[in-house]
């Protein structure tokens, strides 16, 4: 099971790797009908070995997949499926195919996968186009395609494909002002109240739709870490949109307006969020991220790491002063326990040590470092 938002680039993944599989997309009604309503005969008029496309439209077809792997549980990889939403696929695997199905994670592009498309950013307009158009595949396949039409295509299919079908919500205009609301919020504390004020509806429902976001890889929840500290520390988790280019679209944000923008620090430390998170999964996946606030300091992100604390800051200054250290520092005294860095990540084209342990890291280059 390869999981993942929409547009992250799945089907084509899988149509590259295994051109001999045959095809079936749930995106179409036909087919997706077919598979929940007579699930033998859609699996009689696909074969395995097959991809099957955005599974979560048919969840009866689980069972009945079940019953097909466990006939032939000595050969692997006969049923390949995609799904773009964790809320629904979760529950019908765990009830159906536990320990029948392996599930793997696409994300959009991180820097390294765009290679010199994005590091040729090396002035301030060609950052802005970077953040702004984000790492979606297509966008960088296509680099005549308006990011506005991409964008605008894309909320529109997520908010009446996927949102319609998991939640029976009345007002679709709703949802999309919370998104554009959440979009404002990136890379900040998640208050629900203050959300549910300004969309109009209740706190409950905005703790609904907050799961709807998260479930469908629109956006991630970055826990605190608070761990024999107490009370003094924020417990409340920080909220970030999954891709720059989707997020500063919902704040209306483009390349001519963006470094202007009082947004700009947040929008740097969503796309540092996402890179670092990216990283940590392929070269650490046993080091965990968080973030660190108490009543007067905060670290954007700390990363626990074996005896290693590593305590890090975005700042979009290229070079930052030594006073923007202060903080980290106050904070690394109440670790002393363990072996702490601090970091500073710019979008400086160099990542260089200000002191054994401070450092300027590039954005740009946090697949190549070596946290240890």
């Amino acid at each position: 099971m390869l999981t993942g938002g929409r547009q992250t680039g799945k089907t084509t993944l899988l149509k590259a790797l295994f051109p001999h599989y045959s095809y079936a997309s749930l995106d179409l009604p036909a087919d997706a009908q077919l598979a929940e309503e007579d699930p033998d005969t859609f699996l009689a008029k696909y074969p395995p070995p097959v991809v099957i496309d955005e599974v979560q439209y048919a969840p009866k077809l689980f069972r009945h997949l079940k019953v097909r792997i466990d006939r032939q549980r000595t050969k692997c990889g006969q049923y390949l499926l995609t799904g773009s939403q964790k809320f629904n696929l979760m529950k019908e695997i765990s009830d159906s195919l536990a320990g029948r199905c392996g599930l793997l994670e696409l994300e959009p592009f991180s820097v390294n996968e765009l290679g010199s498309d994005y590091h040729a950013a090396r002035t301030e307009k060609g950052l802005a186009y970077c953040l702004t158009r984000g790492t979606f595949p297509h966008l960088w396949d296509a680099p005549t395609l308006p990011r506005e039409d991409f964008f605008r295509s894309y909320i529109a299919t997520y908010i009446e494909r996927d949102v319609r079908q998991i939640l029976n919500i009345t007002s679709l205009r709703d949802f999309d002002r919370f998104m554009r609301v959440c979009a404002l919020r990136t890379g900040q504390l998640v208050n629900k109240s203050e959300i549910a004020r300004e969309v109009g509806v209740s706190a409950k429902t905005i703790h609904d739709w907050l799961r709807i976001l998260h479930a469908s890889n629109q956006v991630i929840l970055l826990e605190p870490y608070f761990k024999n500290i107490g009370k003094r520390v924020i417990k409340s988790p920080k909220l970030y949109f999954s891709d720059t280019g989707l997020v500063s679209y919902l704040m209306g944000l483009n390349v001519s307006n963006v470094l202007d923008s009082p947004h700009l620090d947040h929008l740097w430390e969503t796309f540092v969020f996402s890179e670092l998170r990216k990283s940590l999964f392929l070269q650490h996946p046993e080091a965990t991220l968080w973030f660190y606030r108490d009543q007067q300091r905060e670290a954007d992100f700390m990363i626990s790491y074996g005896s290693q604390l590593y305590l890090l800051d975005a700042k979009w200054k290229e070079i930052p002063p030594q006073s923007a250290f202060t903080t980290l520092c106050d904070i690394q005294g109440y670790f002393r326990e363990a072996s702490s860095q601090v970091f500073m990540i710019t979008p400086n084209q160099d990542s260089f040590p200000v002191t054994p342990d401070k450092h300027v890291i590039s954005g740009f280059s946090l697949a190549d470092w070596k946290w240890q």
